[in-house]
């Protein structure tokens, strides 16, 4: 536990879960997508659903995925600036089912007509869990430079990729795989302690069986997306 912990963040209020929660997850969506939102379908579940419009949840998202921070005093504005930007978005309900209170899907179109479905939580704090992409299970924080890889459930190709990390001296803080049915579609979330090279992403999209690799980086670039 840290201070932030206690605190909570510095922020745009009133809420750490409804509204800083919110405008995070807009924030690392937008850096998966890997380009600016153009169209953003949203589906709010939950206490999402039952109170976000008197948090600002609704704001807060849309500020996120505008590239706003948490302490940014246009955040109750951000419909007005999407207008301006042209993200085109729409809020409706959903049932997730037995998922946390504060859950957001989102369907996300960018700029170039790239794709993107996540599923993502606000957990208190303003901390947040991302807890899939394009259908697969995810579940990674957002605080550490983050590598995602879709595969097919084939050997060989966990040891490829955690390979390239140690030649490149990159520390694996947390490994996690998942995949939908044996010899299937697979996903692994690398969370790292040091920035993962570009050759070394593109690299890893020319392997065979490497479906898509997306890269989420702490540094203020926009994530890479393959």
């Amino acid at each position: 536990m840290n201070i932030m912990d206690i605190v909570g963040p510095v922020m745009v209020g009133p809420s750490s879960s409804h509204t800083a929660g919110a405008v995070k997850i807009g924030q690392i969506s937008r850096k998966l997508l890997g380009e600016p939102v153009r169209q953003a379908e949203i589906y709010f579940h939950g206490s999402f659903l039952a109170t976000g419009v008197g948090h600002g949840t609704d704001k807060a998202l849309i500020a996120g995925l505008l590239g706003m921070a948490v302490d940014d005093i246009n955040i109750p504005n951000s419909f007005e600036a999407a207008k301006k930007q042209n993200l085109l978005f729409s809020f409706q309900g959903i049932d997730l089912g037995d998922v946390h209170p504060n859950t957001v899907k989102m369907n996300l179109t960018g700029e170039s007509g790239r794709k993107l479905e996540v599923v993502a939580a606000s957990i208190g704090g303003g901390q947040i869990k991302i807890c899939e992409l394009d259908g697969l299970t995810a579940n990674f924080c957002g605080d550490y430079p983050t590598l995602i890889v879709h595969n097919l459930d084939q050997p060989g190709h966990v040891t490829e990729v955690t390979s390239m990390l140690g030649h490149k001296s990159i520390n694996i803080a947390t490994m996690q795989l998942y995949r939908d049915s044996r010899g299937g579609n697979a996903v692994m979330v690398i969370e790292c302690d040091q920035e993962v090279p570009e050759e070394s992403i593109k690299w890893l999209e020319h392997l065979e069986g490497i479906k898509k690799v997306t890269y989420l980086s702490l540094e203020e670039t926009e994530c890479i997306n393959h």
